[in-house]
């Protein structure tokens, strides 16, 4: 049985033991379940790879672009000489103070994209945007609660390296499962990594099966160091590959090929290892 806070701390004498027995198993429970999917591409309706320099966020109209359907649009209205949104046709700002006016009004519409990706200019200094690292996570935290799996990843790396905040493990912890939850994959693999250095075998090959299935080439070679030093089987590291390979079939067109053959800024998928 599994009761709130406040019975818990009524009846603590009673059973404080099973109530945090089964807080732990409730959140293993949603920690561990099948992440979402990245959505599909608006244009190809082929499902957006995870990897960064395969889509690309319009602030125009708030949609994610795959590579391969901006690299087509791209390359016709350099013919035309003008630029436009694949999506929604919106020319492309000619200025930084256009980019900031765009990126605003999506704000109002909480726009989780758009609030992300101020955040990162304002931790980077971009866009004529002055560095300001506490701006960045006021604006993490918004996005991350508008559902943003890539802000929580960021406030995670925050806490780890110190960046703002005072270095916190606990907490680091904390946003990357939130943000692993919410299909990040970096943060699903960094937390594989983590639990294998404490010695959670069991838990961290969860994580990198589910990071391999959702794209992330280097869980696979986890699993194969698991394999190796006899805590996964033959049949786990198999089903991996499966799952990988599966991912790339799912993400794959000649479209984003074609895109992915100008420069490692357009690629999809990751190269070997």
């Amino acid at each position: 049985m599994y009761c709130n806070a406040a019975c818990k701390k009524k009846h603590r004498s009673k059973h404080k033991k099973q109530c945090e027995r089964r807080v732990a198993e409730l959140h293993d429970e949603k920690l561990f379940e099948e992440p979402p999917p990245l959505e599909d591409c608006p244009i190809c309706m082929i499902r957006l790879p995870f990897i960064n320099s395969g889509k690309v966020y319009m602030a125009c109209c708030g949609k994610v672009i795959c590579r391969g359907c901006f690299h087509a649009v791209q390359s016709r209205a350099t013919k035309r000489k003008e630029d436009i949104c694949p999506f929604c046709r919106t020319p492309t700002p000619d200025s930084d103070e256009e980019v900031i006016k765009q990126y605003k009004e999506r704000m109002k519409l909480n726009d989780a994209n758009a609030i992300y990706n101020l955040g990162g200019f304002y931790k980077q200094g971009l866009i004529g945007l002055p560095q300001n690292t506490a701006k960045a996570l006021e604006l993490y935290h918004k996005a991350g609660e508008l559902g943003s799996a890539n802000a929580y990843y960021c406030l995670g790396c925050a806490y780890r390296l110190g960046e703002g905040v005072e270095r916190d493990e606990e907490k680091n912890k904390h946003y990357w499962e939130l943000a692993a939850i919410e299909g990040d994959v970096n943060a699903r693999r960094n937390l594989g990594a983590y639990e294998g250095n404490a010695g959670n075998m069991d838990r961290a090959l969860k994580h990198f099966m589910i990071a391999a299935k959702d794209g992330y080439l280097e869980s696979l070679e986890d699993i194969k160091v698991l394999y190796s030093n006899g805590y996964a089987t033959k049949d786990d590291y198999a089903k991996a590959l499966r799952l990988y390979q599966a991912y790339l079939s799912e993400i794959k067109s000649d479209q984003r090929d074609e895109a992915a053959a100008f420069g490692e800024d357009h690629k999809y998928y990751e190269s070997a290892i």
